[in-house]
């Protein structure tokens, strides 16, 4: 959940690269920051500037110093209070090793015990001091040859999660290694300089090389050279991977926020999605990193969606999709409850993890677990070379490009996409929908990013609205089939970016507890397109309606019935969107709401892209 970066190479502000990378980073959440670098010529000491507060404000304590390496870090609190001793870089008792840290040392207290009773001294509360001191411990033994082989035998004895970048005053090098929290390495152009991050967001401005190392891999970076261990020492050979988006689409052009940005570029991103997947003149989806042969296909007799947050809103979409097109049974399930629940898998269960960073530790967690216990394995991601992309036996990339704003819009809409695209594939060939509707279905689905650009033409109107309902303190949120999971989705969005306390309901439960709630000071979100389930919320909204309680509708265009409750009274609002398939509708009805917590956020002056306590990937359980 916190940023690392790191680099050695030929420039000799080390220190001010890796600042930048820091400040790239920022938008994953953190508390307090830090770096630590050797000078050139007074290589015998680590010099360390840190503090609680911003990259920029941490960056005005250094002074400019010529230094060819460099560590940083970013630290999103959970052991001990965000603070400048329990920020990051740590070192030693002798000061001669600095270490940054993502990820949780579960055994970390009976470490500690063991090294202060070796007399070391610990000045921090954190869980990641421990790994300096383990480090030193190691480093001064005689048989220990080198920083490598300290760090090679300190995270032998851990428990838990990490992701750790190692200096000394007494070695020209970097060390890096990982367990379940992801560190990348960075090739310079010219192979004489070498870069490390958490997140190739970081490494954009230097490089497009990158070398993702797995679990239990240990990375040694000089000057003019890289080389990478296993956890026995023994050299592993690694490919080097590119990173398929440019610094451009990273950065936050003439918008005001990232997230105004990726909520205005997901007709492009429902489009890249669909490339080559959607084919129109056919009729047909297509997916070629599904990898699965026709018959083990039809013989999928369940589905378990496993995500967090957004991605699982995503996933109970996709339970209808997939129930309805491909008649599949389907699960979703929480991906921090999954693991410990003892699961029921076979041979016949594909188990499908969603995650926009590929790198979300819980949902890691429970494919793991499904794996173990024989399941069939897909991922759904938006980075290419992710933990999830990796150890998922199959996978389907979804084309967001890098999602900056910490509240998710434009991965959500690439995840929904692609489970469009799945669920008409796996419904092609278990022939359970026929040729005829299918070709109905894809000639729609071509025509929603269009749809989609048409409600974001419209957005000063949600701009408005907002600004009329920005200051109430509670939401209901009711949406119905497709649109539950939009409802939960929209009112995630307010949570996160405005602090509204928002509670997203299937609308058939309204009369079963929430409906207590609703008065004049309790509005509600409600999606009311013209589906199947149209006439049933409809009769919710005349109930809201009769107690005096506020609401803006999603509608479809042209709706009269709506306008006729509407009559006379302008207390309530009303959001239009273009008519659909009702199949199709979650991709114009999550739009207005993403729109609506935005304009709230900004109304009640929020951090909209950097919302407080959140983190935008969740890398620790």
């Amino acid at each position: 959940m916190c940023g690392i970066s790191a680099y050695i190479g030929k420039e000799n502000n080390a220190a001010e690269i890796v600042f930048n990378m820091l400040s790239r980073l920022e938008y994953r959440g953190y508390d307090s920051a830090g770096i630590a670098y050797v000078k050139e010529g007074k290589q015998d000491k680590i010099f360390v500037v840190k503090d609680k507060g911003m990259v920029e404000d941490v960056k005005k304590q250094y002074t400019p110093e010529h230094s060819d390496l460099c560590i940083g870090h970013t630290r999103w609190a959970t052991h001990g209070e965000s603070s400048k001793i329990n920020a990051h870089p740590h070192l030693d008792c002798k000061q001669e090793i600095a270490v940054v840290h993502n990820g949780i040392i579960e055994n970390y207290v009976s470490l500690k015990e063991i090294l202060e009773e070796k007399g070391h001294k610990f000045i921090s509360a954190t869980d990641s001091e421990v790994l300096s001191h383990l480090i030193e411990e190691f480093y001064n033994k005689d048989d220990v040859l080198n920083l490598e082989e300290a760090i090679r035998q300190a995270i032998a004895l851990l428990r838990g999660s990490y992701g750790i970048a190692v200096i000394s005053s007494k070695e020209e090098k970097i060390v890096a290694a990982r367990l379940g929290s992801p560190i990348i390495i960075g090739i310079g152009k010219d192979e004489d300089e070498y870069f490390i991050s958490s997140d190739t967001n970081a490494l954009l401005p230097y490089t497009n090389s990158t070398i993702p190392l797995n679990d239990g891999e240990i990375a040694i970076l000089t000057k003019n050279d890289y080389k990478i261990i296993n956890k026995d020492a023994l050299p592993v050979q690694k490919k080097i991977e590119k990173i398929l988006h440019d610094l451009q689409s990273a950065e936050k052009g003439e918008y005001a926020h990232y997230m105004l940005k990726e909520i205005f570029e997901q007709p492009r991103v429902i489009n890249e999605t669909m490339r080559g997947r959607l084919r129109l003149e056919e009729g047909i989806a297509k997916l070629g990193g599904v990898r699965m042969k026709k018959e083990e296909i039809r013989n999928i007799n369940r589905i378990v969606f496993i995500a967090c947050g957004t991605s699982l809103h995503a996933g109970m979409l996709g339970k209808y999709l997939m129930e309805e097109i491909a008649r599949i049974p389907t699960e979703v399930e929480y991906a921090s409850e999954f693991k410990y629940k003892f699961p029921v898998i076979d041979k016949g269960t594909l188990v499908i993890a969603i995650s926009q960073s590929g790198e979300t530790a819980d949902t890691i967690a429970s494919l793991r677990e499904a794996k173990e216990r024989g399941a069939n394995t897909l991922g759904i991601v938006n980075v290419v070379g992710s933990t999830i992309a990796r150890e998922a036996e199959k996978g389907v990339y979804v084309y967001a490009g890098p999602e900056i704003g910490v509240a998710s819009t434009k991965a959500f809409t690439a995840q929904i996409t692609a489970l469009y695209l799945l669920s008409m594939y796996f419904g092609r060939i278990r022939n359970t929908i026929s040729g005829f509707a299918l070709r109905e279905l894809v000639e729609e689905f071509a025509r929603i990013p269009g749809k989609v650009s048409k409600i974001l033409d419209d957005a000063d109107v949600i701009k408005d609205i907002a600004d009329e309902f920005y200051n109430y303190g509670d939401f209901l949120y009711l949406g119905r089939g497709y649109n539950f999971p939009i409802a939960l989705e929209g009112a995630l969005k307010l949570k996160e970016i405005s602090y509204i306390h928002a509670e997203g309901y299937p609308a058939g439960e309204m009369k079963h507890g929430p409906i207590a709630m609703i008065d004049e000071n309790f509005p509600t979100m409600a999606i009311l397109v013209k589906d199947n389930v149209y006439n049933k919320i409809m009769s919710n909204v005349e109930e809201i309606k009769a107690r005096h309680g506020r609401f803006i509708a999603i509608i479809t265009e042209g709706d009269e019935e709506v306008k006729k409750i509407l009559k006379g009274d302008d207390k309530n609002k009303v959001i239009s969107v273009p008519k659909t398939h009702p199949l199709f509708y979650p991709f114009l009805t999550v739009v207005p709401l993403q729109l609506f917590a935005y304009f709230c956020a900004l109304k009640l002056g929020r951090n909209v892209d950097k919302p407080r306590n959140l983190a935008k990937s969740v890398t620790v359980e």
